[in-house]
């Protein structure tokens, strides 16, 4: 009994070891943060209220550890703003979909909304998920893909159908459904939506896209 106190002992202190060695992810200071925007003055740190405070912590401790984007205009409600970003978070990071398809979805809401650091943001996310360019480059185009996989095809054609006729046929539904089950239109629909609300936001306050670039998408006609 003594002889397996002291081998629990010693294992517990070589936990801790390992734990204490462990490298830690580095967070930015909340007072280093340049935020962006245009009708919507950037707000420094010191300038915040507890409660937007509050929201800017929790944005830099949570899977973003930033707060470009939308976040300096939610800002002007924290309350409303500290909810708003978990629940994009949980549209993007605990979604049931795989990358490359709730990426597909986010450019098609940014291209509905011509949406341009939305689309620059999440094109480059895109690709680097294993989308195709050239369905990136027919949805900035404001044209159909001429060549999708099966799932991808799912999720333009609901993405499309929600967006310009706030419906989905019982098609449109099912080919969804069969393809990811209920929790996957769920969550398809969760990412819409909450582009949908991103786009609002950034282009009310007319959000820059990153210095020494360009917007990428063209008015459609």
């Amino acid at each position: 009994m003594i002889r397996l106190l002291v081998v629990c002992a010693a294992a517990f202190a070589l936990a801790g070891i390992a734990t204490a060695q462990a490298p830690t992810v580095q967070r930015p200071d909340p007072r280093s943060l340049r935020l962006r925007g245009d009708r919507f003055k950037p707000l420094t740190y010191d300038e915040m209220t507890p409660a937007q405070k509050t929201m800017i912590e929790h944005l830099l401790a949570g899977p973003r550890a930033g707060a470009n984007g939308p976040f300096n205009v939610l800002l002007r409600s924290p309350e409303m703003g500290d909810l708003a970003q978990q629940f994009g978070a949980s549209t993007r990071f605990t979604s049931s979909l795989p990358q490359r398809l709730y990426e597909l979805a986010i450019l098609v809401t940014a291209r509905h909304w011509t949406s341009q650091y939305e689309w620059q943001a999440h094109h480059r996310s895109a690709l680097q998920a294993g989308l195709s360019p050239a369905i990136a480059d027919a949805i900035a185009q404001g044209t159909r893909p001429a060549v999708m996989q099966k799932d991808e095809e799912a999720v333009y054609n609901f993405s499309s159908e929600l967006l310009n006729t706030k419906q989905v046929s019982d098609a449109t539904f099912n080919a969804a459904k069969n393809a990811f089950g209920e929790r996957g239109v769920v969550d398809l629909i969760g990412v819409i939506g909450w582009y949908n609300t991103v786009s609002m936001l950034l282009n009310t306050d007319r959000y820059p896209v990153a210095d020494g670039t360009q917007p990428e998408l063209k008015p459609l006609k």
